[in-house]
């Protein structure tokens, strides 16, 4: 496959220019215009990009695809169907199924399950509990992405609450530790106050104040007190507030702690609870605009590191009811790209910082073989993205829950072509039924 006249972001840099594939590998890429013996003796596909621009897929290192165990709301089959089609080529997918991915054996499982059914390459984190250790230290750090640790509850309740436990963990794994950061003692302290006040019809305003700024911050700290110890390798999952921010300007160059945070903490804020409802509960909770900028601006100076969905669907009868029944979470992958695209255009926030966030720096942080970056060698997984205007209406979505907080929005950025390992998966709206995924593998 040749594609040409593309307007190529990589690696810090936006220019002119062509890729041409060889099998599942990026054979060669160039300035400017092919040469007219490269286009004649092209005997694949050859793509006119028509001046949009081109860049490595998108690695989501924070995702929950609900299989085996709760395939009434996802699965992996349908998650990565609609990854694809937004531009992300490669997903890790959290523990909290079930039964919980805790062991080895539950971990092969979801493998086996990828392998026959994923779109988009795959690797599947192994969640912590206060007893499994042992089983922790020997996973095969070339194929297993991460151990996920809950230091607050949420969906699955997979709480480690153990000290202990927690210390050898900082201490013993040697792979990343992706970590759910809220303090469950202030989260309940809370939950009591307002269902004091309130009983159980606490408005869904109040859930940025139950699960707090405070739990947040107490919680981050303590991981990053961990980390710190023990010179183990802590990527923090979705920060939220202006305080852990100023907390990671702090741990700037400490290359084993990482930060992300999520489009939707960069696209809504605690006002749009009147509007959205329970459909954008979330843990931890959207907070406020001096909340959105402080994320925005640290996206800007290198203080947040990567960009992930927490794609995390239930059914919208499951979203419905009162506070404390509907449950947190939401669907996302779908659009996440282009609204970053959005987000950056609103924000001027450089494309290729976008790019850094959502394609190199998973790839760095958890040392992802051969992806997210287009050089010659690496794996062909890139997607071309257009200036075209695209509302998102209900018929579009391809996840099995089948809604989203962002139906009717206007993107302004739209994903046209998605190549994995080489091959056309989706273009032009629609999903091709090549199931080209592979497991994705680390240098470790």
């Amino acid at each position: 496959m040749l594609v040409y006249n593309a307007y190529i972001i990589n690696d810090g840099h936006i220019y002119l220019g062509w890729l041409r594939t060889d099998g599942p590998l990026i054979a060669a890429m160039g300035e400017g215009e092919p040469s007219p013996e490269l286009l004649k003796q092209e005997n694949g596909s050859v793509v006119d990009a028509e001046g949009q621009y081109l860049l490595p897929g998108a690695i989501d290192a924070h995702v929950h695809f609900r299989e085996p165990g709760l395939t009434h709301k996802a699965s992996i089959y349908s998650e990565s169907r609609a990854a694809i089609a937004g531009g992300v080529t490669s997903f890790m997918d959290m523990p909290n199924t079930k039964p919980l991915t805790t062991d080895r054996q539950t971990w092969q499982e979801k493998c086996d399950i990828a392998k026959r059914t994923a779109y988009a390459n795959y690797a599947f984190y192994i969640g912590a509990t206060n007893t499994n250790l042992e089983e922790l230290k020997a996973l095969d750090p070339t194929r297993v992405c991460g151990v996920k640790l809950f230091m607050g509850s949420s969906t699955g309740n997979m709480l480690v609450n153990d000290s202990l436990a927690l210390e050898r963990l900082f201490e013993e794994v040697k792979i990343p530790i992706a970590v759910h950061c809220e303090d469950e003692q202030t989260i309940q302290e809370n939950i009591q106050r307002y269902r004091s006040e309130y009983g159980d019809d606490v408005p869904m305003r109040m859930h940025p104040l139950i699960r707090s700024r405070e739990a947040c911050l107490k919680s981050t700290e303590r991981a990053v007190a961990l980390a710190l110890k023990y010179n183990a390798q802590l990527h923090v999952l979705h920060v939220t507030t202006k305080e852990e921010v100023e907390l990671f300007k702090s741990l700037r160059g400490n290359s084993h702690i990482a930060a992300e945070t999520c489009p939707h903490y960069l696209y809504f804020t605690d006002e749009d609870y009147s509007v959205y409802g329970s459909k954008i509960k979330c843990n931890p909770a959207i907070k406020t605009k001096e909340d959105r900028d402080a994320l925005i601006q640290a996206l800007k100076d290198g203080v947040i590191n990567t960009i992930g969905t927490d794609h995390a669907p239930h059914l919208l009868e499951e979203k419905a009811g009162t506070y404390f029944k509907a449950v947190s979470g939401f669907p996302s992958i779908q659009h996440a790209l282009p609204l970053m695209f959005d987000i950056a255009q609103q924000h001027e926030i450089s494309l290729a910082t976008i790019v850094r966030l959502m394609s190199h720096a998973p790839a760095d942080i958890y040392r992802i073989e051969g992806r997210g970056y287009l050089k010659p060698g690496y794996y062909a997984d890139f997607v071309l993205i257009g200036n075209t205007a695209n509302r998102i209406t209900r018929e579009s979505l391809l996840y099995k829950c089948h809604w989203s907080p962002l139906e009717g929005y206007t993107m302004k950025h739209q994903v046209i072509l998605t190549v994995l390992n080489g091959n056309i998966v989706y273009k032009d709206g629609k999903t091709n039924d090549i199931k080209a995924a592979m497991p994705l593998t680390f240098c470790r």
